[in-house]
């Protein structure tokens, strides 16, 4: 078995699809262990009967259209206009246009493709060093993970059962408060290199909400909407896509319904499609190791291992930190959840805390080697090495672990509203 897992492994590396691997892998395992394979397909049968699996694909077509209509660029003109007369304010502007789209998009990487390149230049052009804004591009990339409607929150809500309502309140502190962490060290640094800010002008912040108005209210309605009872998650998913269609095609005219509507239909299929295909496998293979009872060995190592629950959470942190480097957000969650929910629970650790605890580390393994995603599509975007990013992202990563240690050993934090 041991060598099956080495040449799955090793064909991954190579650029084999995931979903492959992890089907290969689940089929090797079943047949190893005298398993029924079809526990593959039953679990298959309970994700399609999942009321908030239809909320995936809505938010994702939103995302794309958002991002093909222009919405990048109203986004940073209008925070912009609102933050750019702070110290370090372009750095701010940033850090809030990255968040508001990673939200919105879901992948880390469609942020940094659409945002880093107008960004990149304007950073450095205001006297930002170089390798700042490597770092703070490459790292914002996954910053609004923790904010509604993110599809990591979402999916990490139907494999674990939890509420996603309660998952979208949890998220607002915590990831506020990185944004405010990272906007100190902006301005801190924007002093320190003397860069420029603008002075404030109501008349250009009154043209650049005129302008992006349309896009800055949908965040508004989708939390009213649900957090107020008055539609649910995949009702909410329902409205943004109606929303974002009648926004560009309408409002803006950035966007075509014959020509360009049938494209970005069949750009989000592509992508719904591969994390579907992922999410189906890869919770089969977790069907087949709870068969197995892995996490009851798990359970059993560790209550004979750990004698606290500060331990507990240390160790949970590290764990995580390397699922996080090596495994995409979305195969992390389905198959990593499942194992470690009852073992956070028997430790008395609160699901929503660690649905936060889960998605903080993953948010930060995005930038750090060796499968750290950012650093891989910033390498493209930027046109450079791997080591220099990684290099460039320190400093950032530095307060990401800081805030992660908070968000962890501050329960409070995520369950603000309990």
């Amino acid at each position: 078995m041991l060598y099956v897992v080495a040449v799955l492994i090793l064909l991954a590396l190579f650029g084999l699809p995931l979903f492959t691997v992890l089907g290969a892998g689940s089929l090797f395992y079943a047949w190893f262990s005298g398993l029924d394979s079809a526990l593959l397909i039953v679990e298959l049968n309970r994700l399609a009967l999942s009321p908030n699996l239809t909320a995936i694909p809505l938010f994702t077509f939103a995302g794309v259209v958002l991002a093909a209509g222009g919405a990048p660029q109203r986004l940073i003109r209008l925070f912009n206009a609102a933050l750019g007369w702070l110290p370090g304010g372009l750095a701010v502007v940033a850090i809030a246009a990255c968040a508001f789209f990673t939200s919105f998009s879901g992948a880390s990487g469609v942020t940094i493709l659409a945002l880093g390149g107008l960004l990149y230049p304007v950073l450095q052009k205001v006297n930002y060093p170089q390798h700042f804004a490597l770092g703070l591009l490459t790292t914002s990339g996954s910053l609004g993970l923790l904010f509604a409607p993110s599809l990591a929150i979402l999916l990490y809500g139907i494999v674990s059962g939890v509420n996603i309502d309660e998952l979208f309140l949890a998220g607002i502190v915590p990831g506020s408060l990185l944004m405010i962490m990272l906007g100190i060290y902006a301005a801190w640094t924007g002093a320190r290199f003397g860069v420029h800010h603008h002075p404030f002008a109501w008349h250009v912040l009154l043209r650049a909400v005129r302008g992006g108005a349309g896009d800055l209210l949908l965040p508004v309605l989708i939390i009213i909407g649900i957090f107020g009872g008055y539609v649910t998650v995949a009702e909410a998913a329902a409205f943004t896509a109606l929303y974002v269609i009648l926004l560009e095609c309408l409002v803006h005219h950035t966007i075509s319904i014959h020509r360009d509507l049938p494209r970005l239909l069949t750009d989000s299929a592509i992508l719904v499609g591969s994390i579907l295909i992922i999410l189906g496998v890869a919770m089969g293979l977790t069907n087949l190791l709870i068969d197995a009872q892995i996490p009851m060995r798990m359970l059993d190592w560790m209550e004979g291992t750990i004698t606290s629950h500060l331990q507990f959470l240390i160790l949970l942190n590290l764990f995580l930190l390397a699922v996080g480097a090596m495994m995409d957000i979305f195969s992390a969650i389905v198959v990593i959840v499942p194992l470690i929910l009852p073992l956070a629970t028997r430790f008395g650790i609160d699901p929503v805390h660690l649905g936060i605890i889960f998605l903080a580390n993953l948010e930060i393994g995005y930038s750090t080697p060796p499968v750290g995603i950012n650093l891989f599509i910033a390498s493209q975007r930027f046109q450079q090495p791997i080591f220099v990013l990684f290099r460039a992202a320190v400093p950032f990563l530095i307060i990401m672990l800081s805030w992660l240690l908070m968000v962890t050993y501050i329960p409070i934090l995520s369950t603000w509203w309990k």
